[in-house]
């Protein structure tokens, strides 16, 4: 097979610099370009040392001209950047697969209400395909545009899924309680979200208002196809990368562990990134850096609860690692291909 032609816009930020490292890494994938807004004109290794004197490109401003070889454009921005961007893209004939928050919601009052600003881009929001590759991967194979899943929405949804749409759970009462590292709040966010105001501390914030809420919402009730009730907290805590997700509902009348078990068996048993245990209880050091997600549970058999707990890489199956992950399919290559 033929290597595929990509490139990326906003190679400078956390996520993108983690997902050249995946592309470099991906026998199928050439790169063409590197795109980035304040650090254009600087090196690579400029920006991340990582890199160096065997892959160092200048990172480039972008105009569409630039992608013609490209097969995919990867969009690895803050919100509200992607909006111009994907229609000149997607009117060039190419892929992309946009890994920021704009393109997530079909419901636009939504968007407006989380994301504070007006969508600009409604023609091409139709297009989009949100894409978890282990419940979405038919869709996929023949999108033009994938919206990758937000790295709290990741944590959350894959663990919840499979107990909704099997009736495991009830729909109703659904507590979601996220710790993350400080860097899924990006280079540009404030000084609010800085490791030094973090360390020896853990911070609640935007309790009730979160962007992710209705993300997590719509893509539960998509794939479960019923209506469900949550309530999102997302904490800081002072570690770099990593989210650890608690998540609290009440088990269905009659359901047992057994029942939970058989749930993600039958959804996930052939899922290479998703790794689920009755025994065991996940840890963020044992998925940093890779593409997997570890969920365990806890049953409270006198209140008729279960606890379930998943981990996650912010940066990589909660971003880049999510978004080659989507590619593979997108292409037909090996789900796992770059990624192990």
């Amino acid at each position: 097979m033929n290597k595929i032609h990509v490139s990326l816009i906003g190679a400078s930020g956390y996520s993108g610099v983690e997902l050249i490292k995946y592309l470099l890494r991906h026998p199928q994938v050439e790169i063409d370009n590197l795109f980035a807004n304040t650090s254009a004109g600087k090196h690579l290794s400029d920006v991340a040392p990582v890199y160096g004197k065997n892959f160092d490109p200048v990172l480039e401003s972008f105009s569409v001209d630039k992608i013609e070889k490209s097969d995919l454009v990867f969009i690895a921005l803050p919100s509200g950047e992607a909006l111009n961007l994907v229609p000149q893209i997607l009117a060039a004939g190419k892929k992309v697969i946009d890994l920021g928050g704009d393109f997530r919601l079909q419901n636009t009052a939504l968007y407006e209400k989380y994301y504070k600003r007006t969508h600009t881009a409604l023609n091409e929001l139709s297009k989009a395909v949100y894409g978890f590759p282990e419940w979405h991967a038919s869709r996929l194979k023949n999108a033009q545009f994938i919206s990758n899943p937000g790295c709290y929405p990741t944590s959350a949804i894959l663990p919840l899924a499979p107990l909704l749409k099997d009736g495991v759970i009830e729909q109703t009462g659904i507590a979601i309680s996220s710790l993350s590292g400080v860097s899924g709040a990006g280079k540009s966010s404030s000084l609010d979200f800085s490791f030094t105001e973090i360390n020896e501390s853990v911070r609640a914030y935007k309790v009730g208002v979160h962007q992710h809420i209705p993300e997590i919402r719509m893509a539960l009730e998509q794939i479960s196809g019923k209506p469900a009730t949550i309530s999102f907290v997302p904490h800081l805590i002072p570690i770099t990368r990593g989210i650890y997700t608690s998540s609290y509902a009440m088990l269905a009348k009659g359901k047992t562990e057994a029942d939970i078990l058989a749930a993600y068996e039958k959804y996930y048993g052939s899922a290479p990134f998703v790794r689920f245990s009755a025994t065991k209880i996940p840890d963020i050091k044992h998925v940093a850096h890779t593409n997997f997600i570890d969920i365990g549970f806890k049953l409270f058999p006198e209140n008729g609860q279960v606890v379930i707990l998943s981990v996650i890489d912010n940066l990589v199956k909660g971003a880049a690692g999510q978004a080659v992950q989507n590619m593979n399919v997108m292409f037909g290559f090996i789900e796992t291909e770059g990624l192990l």
